[in-house]
């Protein structure tokens, strides 16, 4: 497949990436979408909500992220290993890469005349940036999380409370992210005449997954940029965590045309059994949830089926319809990183690097790692999509501050 001019064919006119994506919805619901995408489709073509977007990106995120060589980790691998390079969305404002549609979504809302923000999160960091958009542009904002994630994730429900926004408990089901989802979209349902829904990810109806991925390109093309200049050319392996895949596509876009290789690391969590991961490319097939067709991850009666990661971020049943296309025609690669080693690499990036990365970006620098072990010369350019403070807490409640657990790992010959 020819991938010039991809981000301007795909997605087609009904929002669907080859056989994935389109829009599964109730009539009164896909009338506010529809609206929603008229809303896009004009503005994203106007110079001024473009050039406003730009200014906010420079003066209130601190764009562009930089892109940091992690020469201490790469030598602690081995001589000659491939060189791992990070490109750092946990320094955008908000903590990280959240913040690069949600801005982009409140300028739309306040386009549209909306007065209140709605969206799900799962690790908080969604809900963070949401709210922090929300303030800036002076609007109400509604966060729908989990119980389970709201205690694993205290201090991000706190940010979000301190800038103002109502969080919502979810209390039924699994009480993590399919089910904020669900609540979610009840309320929005009640409520679209004055709102907007804000995805938190590159998922959901059309025109959800091609506006994030959108305003998510810039983090795939500032790092390619960066790359280059650097080095004098690009990397062999780009590679990013995918849970709904929001981090990740915009990574992604930028290396589409190019040679390099494109892998999505999707959560494995304590294993391949049903239930106890989140890799629904892996493991999933095809079918429709929360207004969308993807892969998905499904129990015996075809309904989504219960997930788990360690990481909050990740614990989704599908992926977003674009992973899936650009995997089906071969593009992109996806392979599963399970808790213990993303938490080895959350604790291995802290000491070697100075970089507490979160519980879903050390998804990706574990497979750095692994891959630059196995593969002697070459370079990997990993999204580091967010920071971690929001998962120290939990971490050193669980694990310790990482002597004993990296020492288990050692005596037991799992290490990288």
């Amino acid at each position: 497949m020819n991938f010039r001019d991809y981000l301007k064919n795909y997605p087609d006119e009904n929002g669907r990436f080859g056989e994935f994506g389109g829009s599964y919805l109730p009539p009164e619901l896909q009338k506010a979408f529809d609206e929603t995408t008229q809303a896009y489709r004009t503005i994203c073509l106007s110079q001024r909500f473009i050039a406003e977007l730009r200014r906010i990106r420079r003066d209130f995120q601190g764009r562009p992220t930089p892109v940091t060589h992690c020469e201490n980790l790469s030598r602690e691998l081995g001589d000659g290993s491939c060189q791992i390079y990070l490109k750092r969305e946990d320094l955008n404002h908000s903590g990280a890469h959240k913040l690069n549609h949600c801005m982009g979504e409140g300028l739309l809302a306040k386009y549209m005349g909306k007065k209140r923000l709605i969206a799900e999160t799962g690790a908080g960091q969604h809900g963070v940036a949401l709210a922090t958009a929300a303030a800036y542009f002076g609007l109400e904002c509604e966060i729908h999380m989990g119980e389970v994630d709201i205690a694993k994730q205290a201090p991000n429900v706190a940010r979000m409370k301190i800038l103002g926004a109502n969080v919502v408990p979810v209390t039924h089901g699994l009480k993590t992210l399919k089910e904020a989802v669900d609540s979610a979209f009840e309320s929005y349902a009640k409520n679209y005449k004055d709102s907007i829904y804000c995805i938190g990810s590159a998922l959901g109806p059309h025109p959800f997954p091609m506006m994030v991925r959108d305003f998510q390109a810039c983090v795939g093309f500032e790092a390619r940029d960066q790359f280059i200049e650097a080095n004098g050319f690009g990397p062999d392996v780009v590679c990013a965590c995918v849970g709904g895949g929001s981090n990740s596509i915009g990574m992604f876009s930028a290396f589409l045309e190019d040679s390099c290789e494109i892998v999505g690391i999707e959560p494995l969590g304590l294993g391949p059994e049903l239930g106890n991961h989140a890799a629904s490319t892996t493991y999933g097939s095809k079918g429709v949830m929360h207004g969308f067709e993807s892969i998905m991850l499904k129990d015996e009666q075809g309904e989504p089926a219960p997930v788990y990661s360690i990481a909050s971020g990740l614990d989704y049943p599908a992926v977003g319809p674009e992973h899936a296309f650009l995997n089906s025609v071969g593009r992109t690669r996806y392979e599963a990183i399970g808790d213990e080693d993303a938490v080895e690499a959350f604790y291995r990036l802290s000491r070697s690097e100075g970089i507490i990365p979160a519980l879903e970006s050390s998804h990706a620098v574990a497979f750095a790692m692994k891959y630059a072990k196995e593969h002697r010369g070459k370079t990997i350019l990993a999204c580091c999509s967010g920071r971690g403070d929001k998962d120290v807490d939990f971490v050193v409640e669980k694990f310790g501050f990482g002597d004993e657990f990296l020492a288990k790992r050692a005596a037991e010959g799992k290490r990288f």
